[in-house]
């Protein structure tokens, strides 16, 4: 405290103020003017130094504070009930250190987040990559036309594969950083659907799929073209669920809060354990196909959301799932 400059220049003239009071006061009343003025001159000094050594402790328990939040160390509640600029320095420095810490937290988990994603990527590219590196060999050393026809297309399906892999991860980080704007407009509900199951028709032909649509003449707003894709990575999902002559139907709904496009079908379902899990990337459910990444469903939640919207979701084993796209015509 006494290394301040200031503060000792204040002290001495405390003291020479004091002296000289206590002088003038001997000489012009007598002595007990002088000791008055003396005990009055040294308890006012004494009790600047003591209020100043009380700041000086405060400002020492914030430097310390500080150093243990720079340290990394957890920082402490320094905040208190007492009224004054110190007081209001002290609210202010933790929630500076409090925001902070709450950054740090959110970069180590973004770490642990990309690290896992990068583990997941390298794992979905690994098994279509060596698929390739096989055949490569295989290519290089057959001699058969019809066997190296079938590795080519072995390749080549291995390389769509990849391609479709590399292009949807590629959509969701643009999603996750924000660098995709989304643009909703005032879109038909029936025609919007019907963008939607164009490119599904003989897919579900193949299958026998009965499909039923009950679509009003309702508006959507929407990014169309982010929404289709979204839509249609959910039909894909309960297409591949759906067992030969099964069903699958969209409907529309509407109320003063949200516009709603209902896609269910009477496929497998969904365990209930696993109904938390389905939007998280990379996950594959027990009923999941041997080819299935496990992003579709990911990216759709991405985009829906992205756009204020939600999905939910409701299934039974052996019944059938139902998903509900909801459009919210306010931002709740």
């Amino acid at each position: 405290m006494f290394k301040n400059r200031d503060l000792r220049i204040m002290i001495f003239l405390a003291a020479a103020l004091t002296a000289v009071a206590s002088v003038c006061g001997y000489a012009l009343c007598g002595i007990s003017a002088f000791l008055l003025l003396l005990l009055l001159g040294v308890a006012i000094t004494s009790g600047f130094i003591y209020i100043t050594k009380r700041r000086y402790e405060d400002i020492s328990a914030l430097n310390l504070y500080l150093e243990k939040v720079l340290a990394g160390g957890e920082a402490p509640n320094i905040l208190d009930q007492e009224e004054g600029e110190l007081s209001i320095l002290k609210t202010n420095i933790y929630k500076a250190t409090s925001t902070l810490c709450h950054q740090k937290e959110l970069l180590s988990k973004d770490k642990v987040a990309m690290a896992n994603a990068i583990a997941d990527i390298s794992h979905q590219l690994k098994t279509p990559l060596t698929s390739m590196i096989v055949m490569n060999d295989l290519l290089m050393t057959e001699e058969d036309s019809q066997k190296k026809n079938e590795f080519l297309k072995t390749q080549s399906n291995q390389l769509d594969r990849m391609n479709w892999l590399i292009q949807t991860l590629l959509k969701l980080s643009k999603i996750d950083a924000g660098t995709i704007t989304m643009k909703p407009e005032k879109e038909k509900a029936n025609e919007l659907i019907a963008q939607v199951m164009k490119p599904f028709e003989i897919q579900m032909e193949l299958k026998n799929i009965t499909y039923h649509h009950d679509t009003k003449d309702m508006l959507v707003k929407c990014d169309k073209n982010w929404t289709i894709e979204a839509l249609q990575n959910i039909v894909k999902n309960c297409i591949e669920h759906i067992g030969e002559g099964g069903k699958l139907e969209i409907t529309t709904n509407e109320t003063n809060i949200y516009s709603e496009i209902v896609i269910e079908d009477n496929g497998c379902g969904i365990p209930e354990n696993e109904l938390p899990h389905i939007f998280e990337r990379f996950y594959k459910g027990s009923n999941a196909g041997k080819d299935s990444v496990g992003i579709g469903l990911a990216l759709s939640n991405s985009i829906i959301t992205s756009q204020h919207g939600d999905i939910l979701v409701e299934s039974r084993q052996g019944e059938g799932t139902r998903f509900k796209v909801r459009f919210y015509k306010t931002i709740l």
